[in-house]
């Protein structure tokens, strides 16, 4: 508890001092800036420029320099204690679960209060000063140790990242052979193919997708959408509330149970072509009808019936569940009741 107090004083006198210097793309843990923000303007970039870098830096919270670190840090402050406590909260030994004792001389303590903004100053001058110092025409969205770089070329891209392999392992990093990848940002404009069309960032697929104009024509758009392991792990945490076993409760119950939850996925999963959120959010009506089911007698065997009842329930109170504005049980739009 001292050391997370101690941490925040450190963040609260270092964050003044740095936050003006990061670089505009940088969007991880900073005031003001979202990780929807980053997702938005990689969007726009992806219309602009035919091609991305997606890079992913193997293990990077557990590779980062000390001694870099450091001199990174010193270079914003001459306060002795400062330097002191952040070299003392760096080579502080990691304990595992078994007990077992191990000295680092790499790596930041992940989930304490500073360790974001260590990473943060790091990525500062190891990525975000360097590339824009090196390749100013290729912009960049980074979202902590998270970024895509766009291109115009096939072989700009290939030129940057040949570049951004040597520049990682002079400061001590690497980046995930299999994960770094360039893609093409295919489009109805965009001729050819290349190897990969497709990447995600910030749990966001960007792809070529159908898209309708508001003139009603419809066209293919490089464009992001909740990827397929962000539904994966959105339809796991739905059949882990095990819905129907829950006949001790009401349905306001189970809505004030879920709704924080599924407001925040549709928060942050419905910004961009919110559509391919819909089958997931389906799941949680199939839980609801399986739970009348279960509650009530004269609703034992009878799903259509115990689907018309909650159409009727979302038609008297469409707000009493959070993802009814986006997908109402099956039966709204018939009138059962």
């Amino acid at each position: 508890m001292a050391d997370r107090v101690a941490q925040t004083v450190v963040r609260m006198y270092l964050e003044p001092e740095v936050e003006p210097l990061f670089h505009p793309d940088s969007y991880g843990y900073r005031p003001g800036r979202s990780a929807l923000d980053a997702v938005g303007q990689c969007r726009k970039r992806c219309w602009k420029f035919d091609w991305v870098i997606d890079l992913d830096i193997r293990a990077f919270f557990d590779s980062i320099d000390h001694d870099l670190l450091l001199k990174a840090v010193s270079t914003h402050t001459d306060l002795s204690w400062v330097l002191l406590y952040v070299k003392r909260w760096l080579q502080a030994p990691l304990q595992h679960d078994d007990g077992t004792i191990v000295a680092r001389d790499r790596g930041t303590p992940q989930g304490s209060a500073i360790s974001p903004l260590l990473a943060n100053l790091f990525l500062h001058y190891a990525f975000d000063r360097w590339l824009a110092r090196t390749f100013p025409g290729c912009p960049f969205e980074r979202y902590a140790d998270d970024a895509v770089i766009h291109c115009a070329t096939e072989a700009q891209a290939r030129q940057v990242l040949a570049a951004l392999g040597e520049r990682m392992a002079e400061v001590g990093l690497e980046l995930h052979p299999d994960k770094t990848r360039i893609v093409y940002c295919k489009d109805d404009d965009r001729r050819g193919s290349a190897e990969h069309e497709a990447f995600v960032f910030l749990g966001y697929e960007f792809r070529p997708r159908l898209s309708k104009s508001r003139h009603g024509h419809h066209f293919v758009n490089f464009s992001p959408a909740v990827s397929g392991d962000a539904r994966k792990a959105i339809s796991r945490e739905i059949r882990s509330w095990h819905i129907a076993r829950r006949s001790d409760k009401t349905l306001s119950d189970l809505a004030r149970m879920f709704n924080p939850i599924v407001q925040g996925w549709i928060n942050y999963y419905g910004r961009f072509y919110k559509s391919w959120l819909y089958p997931v959010l389906r799941h949680i009506n199939n839980g609801l009808v399986r739970w009348l089911m279960r509650k009530y007698k004269r609703m034992h065997g009878h799903y259509r019936r115990a689907k018309a009842w909650l159409a009727s329930v979302a038609r008297r109170d469409p707000r009493l569940f959070a993802h009814w504005k986006l997908v109402p049980p099956e039966g709204w739009a018939m009138g059962a009741g």
